[in-house]
């Protein structure tokens, strides 16, 4: 029987070992993993020549990550800051040059060309996302929102011609059925949706003390 015999220059071996960045996401994140994952219409037993369903949701998941709404929307000739509709200034109405198209100022809301037929969740489905299987607690679920970048002013005024609209990262946090409206949170500088006390806001921002 031997004994192990370490060699003279451990510590050199050590630092020469290259083994290469992890493939383990390592940044902090408030999102379950399984709400960034799309829905595939698709059986989960593979039939011959057809892609895995594990295959097809990540090159989904991949190409959705590429796309961002307000470039699309800019391809199109859509300013994301007008689709806000602002009060009525019979003052201040921009001249055919300044619209390119017309004189008259938007004031249809959002809400008159939502159209849910092909949307692939139903709301309930989108807010199951934030539930991870052995927990009770709901988390947010990730989105993008048209907000005024300015906090104060849009919860004083949201159609005044001071406020610039744009699409913001947030993090769902409940779901009205009655009025047909989502709660969301703006994320901070990490992508976190954290409180006022850096918390995570968990089941709609709803505590045991209400």
């Amino acid at each position: 029987v031997t004994k192990l015999k370490m060699p003279g220059n451990f510590k050199g071996l050590l630092d020469q070992q290259m083994v290469g960045p992890s493939t383990e996401s390592l940044s902090e994140s408030d999102f379950p993993v399984q709400s960034f994952k799309p829905k595939v219409q698709m059986p989960f037993k593979r039939i011959p020549g057809q892609n895995p369903r594990k295959v097809e949701e990540e090159r989904r998941r991949r190409l959705y990550l590429t796309l961002d709404i307000a470039e699309l929307l800019a391809s199109k000739g859509i300013d994301s800051n007008q689709l806000m509709p602002r009060h009525y200034d019979p003052d201040n109405i921009p001249t055919i040059e300044e619209t390119k198209d017309s004189v008259f100022p938007i004031y249809l809301p959002l809400k008159v060309f939502d159209d849910d037929e092909y949307d692939c969740r139903t709301p309930e489905e989108w807010m199951s996302l934030g539930l991870e299987p052995g927990s009770s607690d709901r988390k947010p679920v990730p989105g993008k929102a048209l907000l005024p970048t300015d906090d104060v002013l849009g919860h004083e005024d949201p159609k005044s011609h001071d406020l610039i609209y744009k699409w913001i990262d947030v993090g769902v946090l409940d779901y009205d059925k009655e009025t047909e409206l989502y709660l969301v949170h703006k994320t901070d500088k990490k992508g976190l949706v954290r409180d006022e006390e850096g918390r995570p806001i968990l089941n709609g921002g709803i505590t045991r003390e209400g």
